[in-house]
């Protein structure tokens, strides 16, 4: 018995991405590699040893958290009232940085010394600015590279810069591709069925 529907074709399924193909992969020898080096020091060490190490590391990246978030929240509160007052200079910059200390806070917590390891790095202020200019670089590409429609280009819509500096939210519509507005702005009657 058929139920009348064709049967799937095999060219419709699209392509897996890299990332999504070789992500499991990775964080499975990432576990497979911590666990061997915590079994080695642990070895050497003994086990009271590692047990302190992963303590420590908890600990530190519980404190690297918390100064991260007060950071955040007191860089947020100011720029809130120099708004409200309307003392925000033109070209202030604000210093960034506190996404990348949660992200060293995080590895800190997470069991393994490999991962302790990359914490304490991102820790280091050159590293650290070093990756966020990096990291801005490639999303600034990505995001010139995109074509019209994607979240690039809605994104570089959304931002109108005036020539002392300031940037206006909103969206330039020309006249040609403004929509035909109607004669009567009054509501229309319902449509009987």
């Amino acid at each position: 018995m058929t139920t009348g529907t064709p049967p799937p074709s095999r060219t419709a399924t699209p392509r897996r991405s890299r990332v999504r193909t070789f992500l499991p992969l990775g964080i499975a020898a990432w576990l497979v590699l911590e666990i061997w080096l915590l079994t080695v020091v642990a070895g050497a060490a003994g086990g009271f040893t590692v047990f302190l190490l992963l303590l420590a590391g908890i600990v530190l990246g519980a404190v690297v958290i918390k100064r991260a978030g007060r950071r955040a929240f007191k860089n947020l509160s100011e720029t809130l009232q120099q708004q409200q007052s309307g003392a925000v200079p033109a070209g202030e910059q604000r210093s960034g940085g506190n996404g990348l200390l949660m992200l060293a806070g995080l590895l800190l917590m997470i069991p393994g010394l490999i991962s302790d390891a990359l914490g304490l790095l991102l820790l280091v202020p050159p590293v650290r600015s070093a990756l966020s200019r990096y990291t801005e670089r490639t999303i600034e590409r990505k995001m010139q590279s995109a074509g019209p429609g994607t979240l690039g280009d809605a994104f570089q819509q959304a931002r109108i810069h005036r020539p002392d500096g300031t940037v206006i939210q909103g969206e330039v519509i020309k006249d040609d591709e403004r929509p035909a507005q109607r004669r009567d702005a009054g509501p229309r009657p319902p449509i009987a069925p």
